[in-house]
C-alpha cells in the first residue's frame, strides 16, 4: 500500500504529507492563502462583445449572478473562487459540479473536493470525459464532462494536474 501511495516508494523523511498536512506548514499555508485570497479577489465580469469593435459588460446574462455574486445559496463567489483556488494549489486540480435546470441553464456551481475525484486519463463516452466522485457517504457517482467544471494546474497530458504537494513531498516532510 506505501508503494502505491507514494508513486512506487516510500518517503524518504518517513512523514506522510498531504494537501491538508502540507497546510500545517506555515509557510505553506501562508503562500496558498495569499495567493488563494488575490486570485478570488480579482473582478471577474462577463462581457458582451459589440459590433463591430469593443465589448461592454454583460450584467444581464445568466452566468453573470453565479459568477459575480454568489455560486450557491452558501457561498459568495469570493468564497467560491478561494476554495477553487486553495484546491488548485494543493491538489493541481480544483472540481465544482455545474448543476443546471431542465433547459440547460446553469443554476448553481458547487466545489467538490479533489481526493474524492477520479478520472482515468482514457474515460470518455463519445468524446466526453467521464469523472467518478465519491459521495461523503461512501457511494460513488459519475459526472460527465458537461457536469463539471474542472481548473488543472500544470499537466502532462492537458487533462489532469499535478498535485504541487506530491511533487514537493519530501521537501514539505523535512519542512513538517
Amino acid at each position: 500500500l506505501a508503494n502505491w501511495l507514494w508513486g512506487g516508494r516510500q518517503p524518504i523523511t518517513g512523514v506522510t504529507i498531504s494537501p491538508e498536512t502540507a497546510l500545517q506548514i506555515n509557510a505553506v499555508y501562508d503562500c496558498v492563502k495569499v495567493i488563494s485570497e488575490d486570485v478570488a479577489s480579482l473582478p471577474l465580469p462577463i462581457y458582451r462583445r459589440l459590433d463591430p469593435r469593443g465589448k461592454e459588460r454583460a450584467r444581464q446574462h445568466p452566468l453573470y449572478r453565479i459568477l459575480h455574486d454568489s455560486p450557491n445559496p452558501y457561498m459568495t463567489a469570493m468564497q467560491f473562487r478561494e476554495t477553487l483556488q486553495t484546491h488548485l494549489l494543493t491538489w493541481g486540480n480544483a472540481y465544482a459540479e455545474i448543476v443546471r435546470d431542465s433547459a440547460g441553464r446553469v443554476l448553481e456551481l458547487w466545489p467538490l473536493r479533489p481526493d474524492r475525484m477520479k478520472m482515468p486519463p482514457a474515460a470518455s463516452v463519445a468524446g466526453s470525459l467521464i469523472y467518478t466522485y465519491t459521495l461523503p457517504a461512501g457511494q460513488p457517482i459519475q459526472l460527465m464532462q458537461s457536469q463539471v467544471l474542472h481548473l488543472r494546474g500544470q499537466s502532462s497530458n492537458g487533462i489532469v494536474g499535478y498535485s504541487p504537494v506530491t511533487l514537493q513531498r519530501e521537501m514539505l516532510g523535512f519542512a513538517q
